[in-house]
């Protein structure tokens, strides 16, 4: 199976040339490491960048230059930086290509519940609602079960909503999974993983066409 970089490689193989891309919190960050050096991509953070490089190296960050989770990053030529009113303008505007976030859990129907935990204390939503109403296409960067082995892949969420049918496809460190009317859509299995590690790992309805194909990182 992957683990969170793995996971990241994969995903990064969705990102198109010329795209604009949002990265949430966690997983999703790391994306930026594994882009191919031979298309251009605009990363977006909420916080106000755009331009956004991958993770600097030991003994080069600027701890003024943060992504919205508050970590160091670096940007490349051309970068620009802005207050939150304009990030959201261009979120809300429907300016993003391509949004990837981390979750906690998500239902068969593609709704996604990834900012809170009843009885946990939190800051607040910060984005992630906009960001789910907004985008057009989104893809979630998940571990497939939670710590207990319990399945986050479920038939309907059971954490407080962050938005309701809107993720299209899972990248979890087991497989790659197309959320469709009908439930997941099972299409690659992690390296080591097979389709029966895989079913009994879901406890939504997941459907297996034929031969699945082993990721290709």
């Amino acid at each position: 199976m992957l683990d969170k970089n793995g996971i990241a490689k994969r995903i990064a193989k969705e990102v198109k040339d010329g795209y604009y891309v949002n990265l949430g919190i966690g997983i999703p960050t790391l994306v930026a490491n594994y882009v191919r050096e031979d298309i251009e991509v605009e990363f977006q953070s909420e916080n106000g960048v755009l331009g956004m490089g991958p993770f600097p190296f030991e003994g080069r960050e600027d701890a003024d230059v943060i992504n919205a989770g508050k970590q160091t990053i670096t940007t490349l030529p051309g970068a620009s930086f802005f207050d939150s009113a304009m990030s959201f303008s261009m979120i809300r505007g429907q300016h993003v290509d391509l949004t990837i976030l981390g979750a906690m859990e998500v239902s068969e129907n593609g709704d996604i519940a990834n900012w809170k935990i009843p009885g946990r204390m939190v800051k607040g939503m910060g984005g992630a609602m906009d960001l789910v109403a907004s985008a057009e296409n989104i893809i979630v960067a998940m571990m497939h079960t939670n710590k207990k082995g319990e399945s986050k892949l479920l038939k309907q969420c059971s954490l407080p909503l962050t938005g309701v049918g809107c993720v299209k496809k899972i990248v979890t460190n087991l497989a790659v999974i197309e959320v469709t009317e009908l439930g997941f859509v099972l299409q690659e299995r992690a390296p080591g993983v097979s389709v029966s590690d895989i079913v009994n790992a879901t406890d939504g309805n997941i459907i297996v066409n034929g031969s699945i194909p082993e990721m290709e990182l």
